[in-house]
């Protein structure tokens, strides 16, 4: 596949705006089984980014100790950062929904 392709993939990706609107596309895009791993690693990101060894997420995913390397490689000590950077976003949204949810609170 060439890069162009790649690139009109990626912005469709970007046009998503709803978990609903995600979820129908990768449903359509992708084979129940690639949905799946993509989950998976996206699961195991998160708890290694939450401190759980391998050996822990193993046992909560069922992920292969190879999945969980190339995970954390990539989390870790690869220079493209998809990981860090989405779980950076959330971690901001999750502080403001605090924030507004506080404000809130008082009102």
């Amino acid at each position: 596949m060439d890069t162009h392709h790649r690139i009109d993939l990626f912005d469709a990706l970007v046009l998503v705006e709803t978990s609903d609107e995600a979820h129908r596309f990768m449903t359509d895009l992708c084979t129940p089984s690639e949905v799946r791993a993509l989950a998976e690693r996206w699961k195991v990101c998160q708890l290694l980014n939450d401190g759980f060894s391998y050996r822990e997420i193993r046992e909560e995913t069922g992920a292969s100790l190879t999945t969980i390397g190339r995970v954390a490689r990539f989390l870790n000590d690869e220079p493209y950062n998809g990981y860090k950077s989405l779980l950076d976003k959330i971690k901001k949204e999750e502080r403001y929904e605090k924030v507004i949810y506080t404000v809130n609170s008082f009102g």
